[in-house]
């Protein structure tokens, strides 16, 4: 837990889960109270689950739940009765706490002076500085004497504001500023740490330690950028600006759009109440990679099943790299004979394009899996390990069946995160809406997509991303200089598969499954279980990775541009400040 002290009775914090309860119990706190609303995540605990812990240990809980970037009066009001009615010490805690130490910040202005409340707040963690014309209104109204004018603070505008310090935000950003060293950035991310998430594979694989794969997030942001350590809440394309948790406006002449896509736990129900254990697991979360190798190091019989969502995903073949590092165990330690491996895909090929699939059905024959296609997991009861498969025959028809199993490795469904759906940068689904080739706006000429949040039809992995990040970048900086966004996007992605320990089949492809290998085919054929490729996935992707694409170093990774591409369209309002006008 990453607590804050903002008075002697109050704390906030970032999310809490119900196995925090009893900690914070120890450490003698009495009261919470929680700003979320229910379902803005899909990890995050439901407030009666969270409620019935703090009761469990004697403490009182209020919900008092904030829409992130319209706190109302209403709320404030509320949040400052429960402070008084509370007994201390009381935590306080939000998706990211930005949201409760905004609520105390205008509960307190009045009573505290709008220096000592944003330096509070800061000496914390938060930056509310926006919030500086709200606390002197609030005081100004709070004092006894006339109303005095409060003059508004000019807005500063960023060259670039990207949101998301996930791999696509912060690749663009180190990339904007191998070309433009002196660029103003913005990054907004509200997270202080930063995963590795190709690594995690590894990990369920017995291969990586899982803290290899992640970075405190001070040491991976580019030096140079203003990291804003809050949450987005909503775009205003029209004003060139995004709402922050706080209700802050970051203003800006390009955004880089890089939300990343939710893991969606609880749309197969029962899912999320067993993760971790009953023999239940992902690679898809950094807490349980650990946990699938734990499950597979002691299984010695049974049926093991490992299951694929309806696309879109994170790295369509990690669902099944699970399956063949697993295999690959259980074959070298003599157990394979003694277990019922099965593979369930909502799809109907076991990969999406044709090249590869020899090479992969080879290693299912070779450890005796069973393929079950157009079979998609909608439940799951953990207690009697069991799991429920709607299936799809070749009629169309749907049948809903069980099977039973030892352990089970999921792949969630995944999707646009909620704050961007209905956002005005998003298309109908909630993806960034891009064109597909210069992941510029379609509507917005200003901004810009970049990763698995885009609505670019390329396969969802880091390795689209080291190629997507140079396009955006040279395609910000020609916007912000009057010139046509010539670089080009041909939709590459990567997904090593790891189909044994030493082996990896390296499919590289683009747009419509065309082929786009980086190496020659005699040095590494990736429709071939190849060792070379192996000593890239385990050894040299990582250092890559952090090394030179967080770095903004574009090897292998150079943007196709046309000379004299012509606009695509009306920038938009970024046209006034491309000619010095706001």
């Amino acid at each position: 837990m990453d607590l804050k002290k903002i008075s002697p009775s109050l704390s906030v914090s970032p999310q809490i889960s119900e196995a925090d309860i009893g900690t914070l119990a120890a450490r003698g706190f009495r009261s919470i109270i929680n700003n979320r609303p229910d379902g803005e995540e899909g990890e995050q605990p439901k407030s009666l689950v969270i409620e019935a812990a703090a009761e469990r240990h004697g403490m009182a809980y209020r919900h008092i739940p904030v829409k992130s970037g319209s706190i109302t009066d209403g709320d404030v009001e509320s949040f400052r009765t429960a402070l008084a009615d509370l007994k201390g010490p009381t935590l306080a805690y939000c998706r990211t706490g930005t949201r409760s130490t905004t609520l105390w910040a205008l509960a307190e202005a009045g009573h505290l002076s709008t220096e000592a409340i944003l330096e509070t707040a800061e000496e914390a963690g938060y930056q509310l500085g926006g919030l500086k014309g709200q606390l002197d209104e609030r005081a100004a109204r709070a004092g006894d004497g006339p109303r005095s004018y409060i003059a508004p603070r000019k807005a500063h505008i960023h060259d670039v504001v990207i949101v998301g310090g996930g791999a696509g935000g912060l690749a663009a950003a180190a990339s904007l500023l191998k070309r433009r060293p002196g660029l103003d950035i913005a990054v907004i991310e509200p997270r202080d740490i930063h995963y590795y998430q190709p690594g995690w594979t590894l990990v369920g694989g017995g291969v990586f330690n899982r803290e290899e794969t992640k970075r405190a997030m001070a040491d991976v942001m580019p030096k140079g950028i203003k990291w804003v350590r809050a949450a987005v809440a909503s775009f205003l394309p029209q004003e060139n600006a995004v709402v922050l948790e706080s209700g802050e406006k970051v203003f800006y002449r390009a955004l880089v759009a890089a939300p990343g896509l939710k893991l969606n736990w609880d749309a197969i129900p029962g899912l999320a109440e067993t993760l971790g254990k009953n023999g239940v697991t992902s690679n898809y979360r950094f807490d349980l990679a650990s946990y699938t190798w734990d499950l597979v190091s002691t299984l010695k019989g049974g049926r093991a099943l490992f299951t694929q969502p309806p696309m879109p995903i994170k790295c369509a073949g990690a669902p099944q790299k699970a399956m063949y590092l697993a295999c690959d165990h259980w074959r070298r330690s003599g157990q394979l004979d003694q277990i019922d491996v099965n593979f369930h895909t909502a799809g109907g090929a076991l990969f999406g394009v044709a090249d590869y699939v020899p090479a992969l059905m080879d290693y299912v024959k070779r450890y005796n899996a069973h393929l079950h296609f157009q079979e998609n997991l909608v439940a799951i009861d953990g207690n009697k390990k069991v799991a429920t498969f709607d299936i799809t025959g070749k009629d169309g028809t749907i049948r809903r069946e069980t099977r039973p199993f030892d352990m089970i490795h999921v792949c969630p469904p995944q999707g646009p995160l909620d704050f961007m759906k209905g956002s005005a940068i998003a298309d109908t689904a909630g993806w960034v809406e891009v064109s597909p080739e210069t992941l510029q706006h379609v509507r917005y000429g200003n901004v810009f997509g970049i990763g698995d949040g885009c609505s670019a039809p390329n396969a969802k992995t880091a390795a689209a991303v080291r190629k997507q990040a140079p396009v955006v970048a040279h395609n910000v900086i020609a916007m912000l200089e009057g010139e046509s966004t010539g670089a080009l996007y041909e939709g590459y992605g990567s997904c090593p598969l790891t189909v044994e320990r030493g082996r990896v089949v390296l499919a590289e492809f683009g747009y419509g499954g065309k082929l786009q290998p980086t190496f020659p085919t005699w040095l590494i054929d990736g429709r071939k279980a190849n060792g070379l490729a192996w000593f890239l996935k385990e050894k040299l992707m990582p250092a890559l990775y952090f090394r030179l694409m967080l770095k903004g170093h574009e090897w292998l990774a150079k943007p196709k541009v046309l000379s004299h591409a012509p606009l695509l369209h009306d920038a938009g309002p970024a046209c006034d400040f491309a000619e010095g006008k706001r």
